[in-house]
Parts: structure tokens; sequence; C-alpha cells
């Protein structure tokens, strides 16, 4: 018995995954040029500003190489700056600078209109059911190997 197109969640979630980051990316270009992983940094910092580079990495599901290389790039456009660990030299953490706050409020207000659209349509308790489901994924299927 085959499974029914609107059963195909694998599917479903990897080319609705594909489609709203598109649409995300593009209209994140045409105002001012970020990235969703860029945009997803300056909200993780506007709440822990300070936080070690592998807390962010962490938190944003990123590896530590792709991290670094996305931290250089923020840094480069003066979105965030490092600076040395006050206990740990070796270590740095990151901050927002005021050209990354400002661009974060602006991500931000963009993302609400995103949100809106995507919950069009359905209820709250219908949006409740999605969101429970999609935290569920992230301990359903976590970090690291698969066992």
């Amino acid at each position: 018995m085959s499974t029914p197109p609107n059963r195909r969640l694998v599917f479903l979630l990897n080319a609705g995954h594909r489609r709203v980051q598109r649409w995300i990316e593009g209209r994140m270009a045409a105002e001012g040029g970020l990235t969703a992983a860029q945009s997803g940094v300056l909200f993780f910092l506007g709440e822990r500003d300070g936080a070690l580079i592998g807390e962010a990495a962490d938190a944003l599901d990123l590896a530590p190489s792709a991290m670094t290389g996305l931290i250089d790039r923020m840094a480069r456009a003066e979105l965030v700056e490092r600076r040395a660990d006050a206990k740990d030299g070796r270590a740095m953490r990151l901050h927002l600078t005021d050209k990354g706050r400002a661009a974060r409020d602006t991500a931000k207000a963009g993302l609400r209109g995103v949100n809106a659209q995507l919950t069009e349509g359905f209820t709250d308790a219908e949006i409740s059911v999605v969101s429970r489901w999609l935290t569920s994924l992230q301990t359903k299927f976590p970090k690291g190997d698969p066992q």
C-alpha cells in the first residue's frame, strides 16, 4: 500500500523548508542583505550578548567550522565583534555592534510578517499541534550520529 501524497511527511517537510528558506533568503537579500543564518546569530546574541562562539553554534545547530566562517563574514560586515573572554583569553565571546542591533531589529520586523503568513488560515489549536510536532523532531532526531 502506498503512502497518500498528503502523508509523505519527510518529502513535505523538505519541500516546505526549501520553499520557505528560498523565499526568506530572497526577501532578506532585497531588504538588507542578511542571510537566515546571520539573522539567527543576531537573534541569539540579542538574548545572549557575549556568548561564546560554541554556544551560538549549538543554539543554531551549526557545526563549529560553519560558525567560524559565518562569524568572520559578520565581523567584516561590522554586525558582531569578537572579544577575548575575561577569564580565558583563548575563548572568544561574540557581541552585537550598533549596526548588528539595527540589522536585528529590521530582520525581526520582517520575520513577524513571515510568521503571520505561515499561520494564515490556521487556528491557534492547529498551529499549536504543528509547533509541538516540529519541536518534537529535535528530541526524536538528536544531534550527532544516528544510532
